[in-house]
């Protein structure tokens, strides 16, 4: 609708977890480059966690693309499953036949086993990647734990990722995990952007779509960051509504008015907050927010784009 009018070729603040849009910062190198270490390792676990909306899928999505072309890898996006059932799903994504009528452990373990050798021995490195990994129940960990000890003398035959919210931390620091928590080889936690990041990040969307010049006023880029508190997905969803008033206003450049409007018809009516003054303060029915959302609006300080 607006993209011929801005001269974009398109939408650039799409919520889908696109690794086109990839801005890496130098934090964001620095969360690639402990994923990448974790997974140059001979097996064991990996764990990236962050906030809702932080651009974890996204991250997951580009370290993907620079695995090499000999791994095989099998993504479980919910993981809210038994025993039986995450095992006969990483059969199926990793295309290993097996008898779907069994409820063994032992069977799955046992089928799962042969083909890890199989890979390993034709050069195949196979990696497991679970999202949503806080929905995992314990049980359902210390399985995955097992799979783990499927090894040769000199390294592991399955590494898993595991990608969750702030939640999965708290649940791997539980006693009976302890095993599991002594294999993780690296881990990172994504936080939200700084101003300058998400000055930065509006701009770099902006030049990816076809934008050659700028589009949202400093000013504006500013409030988008106090609107949204640096979170990338409501990043998106403020400025794909910004870029909607701009274009039913007729107007090429955006300020900091149509940005406060869009946030208003965009975000929960609890996460926009007031402006006092020269500074902004949050409605006073945010506490309730707080409950709901997380840690949307505390210790902000590494940063990720979705």
């Amino acid at each position: 609708m607006y993209l011929s009018y801005f001269g974009l070729h398109e939408k650039p603040f799409s919520i889908s977890p696109n690794p086109h849009y990839l801005f890496l910062s130098e934090r964001h190198k620095e969360a690639l480059a402990h994923l990448t270490y974790g997974l140059g390792e001979d097996g064991g676990f990996v764990l990236l966690t962050g906030e809702v909306g932080t651009g974890k899928t996204t991250l997951t999505r580009s370290m993907l693309e620079k695995l090499p072309e000999n791994t095989q890898t099998a993504m479980i996006h919910n993981p809210a499953l038994s025993q039986v059932e995450l095992l006969g799903s990483i059969c199926d994504e990793l295309g290993i036949d097996y008898d779907e009528q069994s409820t063994s452990l032992k069977v799955l373990t046992n089928t799962i086993k042969q083909y890890l050798e199989k890979n390993n021995a034709a050069g195949i490195h196979t990696l497991l990647i679970i999202d949503e990994a806080q929905l995992l129940a314990p049980d359902v960990l210390e399985q995955l734990r097992l799979l783990t000890n499927i090894e040769t003398n000199h390294k592991k035959l399955l590494q898993i990722v595991l990608v969750g919210q702030p939640e999965l931390q708290l649940l791997l620091k539980r006693n009976e995990l302890r095993q599991l928590a002594q294999r993780i080889t690296a881990r990172y936690h994504l936080l939200a952007l700084t101003q300058g990041q998400t000055i930065s990040y509006i701009q770099h969307r902006l030049f990816i779509a076809g934008s050659e010049k700028g589009l949202f006023t400093l000013e504006a880029m500013k409030t988008v960051h106090e609107l949204t508190q640096g979170v990338p997905r409501l990043i998106n969803l403020v400025c794909e509504r910004a870029l909607v008033s701009a274009f039913s206003k007729q107007t090429l450049i955006i300020e900091s008015d149509i940005v406060q409007l869009a946030a208003k018809e965009a975000l929960p009516l609890d996460l926009i907050p007031t402006k006092q003054g020269n500074s902004f303060k949050f409605n006073a029915k945010l506490g309730l927010s707080i409950a709901v959302f997380g840690l949307f609006f505390a210790g902000f300080g590494l940063s990720y784009i979705f």
